[in-house]
């Protein structure tokens, strides 16, 4: 490429864009990190029924349309997934409790205590609160759909089929919290499968039902450190895997895992522009004495 003076501009614009992008993902990979008393869920799953009473004021709280097949257990026929319009969902897990009885799990946004997609968001489109959601600022959206791939979940989904598509998930009722109300779900859950409040007391709440009970539940706190932690902490009698619940999910928060690579960043950008200004006036340098040993002798002389 011949380095002129509007090639230098160019390039070096396109490297400004790409620092003020890149500083938005540094932005919001700050944001890291639930207050002490931020909230979230207890699921104990040997209390629930599955009786899918947290899908139904779900899609109530959220104007969504009714969950498929109100009342008929052959829904739990196939694993079903979190969609657009169904921002949680019950499954029925694939293994039996020791007693032989029937176990289910919902599923719906973890609500990460230190959230990949918000970090991932260059526009800060997703914003960990205070309070412990993870909210979507609709207005911010660009579309560019990173916090999909960023979620170790797969939770964020996009509105294909509409003409001004949106990313949907669950919204921890953040809208509610802020009124001093629970989610929903767990509002309208009849057997006590579902316990709201501060996420550092529903873990202690979780580590004593399970001391309390060694041969009743798995020892295991599925959310304790899942992707560094999230609000959403599940107990049970079967494995987590036999939830449906993802396996492969790392112990630390994939914004921590990325800091190495975002903290050469600063450097990278520090030393571009003078690495490009070395670069033209090189070239510039060349050109000038080919020019002038191609010129003829005398030439500009009396």
């Amino acid at each position: 490429m011949n380095l002129n003076r509007r090639n230098l501009l160019k390039i070096a614009g396109a490297a400004g864009a790409g620092a003020a992008l890149t500083g938005g993902a540094l932005a919001s990979a700050t944001t890291r990190g639930a207050a002490k008393n931020a909230a979230g869920v207890l699921v104990d799953t040997t209390r629930c029924v599955g009786c899918r009473a947290c899908e139904a004021a779900c899609s109530e709280a959220n104007g969504l349309a009714a969950p498929e097949k109100a009342g008929d257990d052959t829904v739990f026929a196939a694993r079903r997934r979190t969609g657009p319009t169904s921002f949680t969902v019950v499954n029925k897990s694939a293994e039996k409790s020791p007693a032989g009885e029937e176990r289910y799990a919902k599923t719906q946004c973890m609500h990460c205590v230190t959230p990949a997609c918000a970090s991932g968001c260059v526009v800060k489109a997703l914003e960990k609160t205070a309070l412990g959601p993870v909210v979507y600022h609709e207005d911010r959206c660009l579309g560019c759909r990173y916090c999909m791939i960023a979620c170790p979940f797969g939770v964020p989904k996009y509105e294909y089929t509409k003409a001004a598509p949106l990313v949907r998930k669950c919204t921890f009722c953040a809208a509610r919290q802020e009124k001093g109300l629970p989610p929903a779900c767990t509002d309208a859950c009849p057997s006590g499968a579902l316990t709201f409040g501060k996420r550092a007391d529903l873990l202690e709440e979780a580590k004593t039902r399970i001391y309390q009970n060694p041969t009743k539940y798995v020892h295991e706190i599925y959310g304790e450190d899942e992707a560094g932690g999230t609000s959403w902490l599940y107990i049970s009698d079967v494995p987590s895997a036999s939830l449906t619940l993802p396996q492969d999910i790392v112990k630390k928060s994939y914004p921590e895992m990325a800091d190495g690579a975002l903290s050469a960043v600063p450097f990278i950008v520090t030393l571009w522009p003078p690495l490009l200004m070395g670069l033209y006036t090189f070239s510039k340098r060349r050109d000038d004495v080919a020019g002038h040993e191609n010129s003829p002798k005398g030439a500009g002389h009396e």
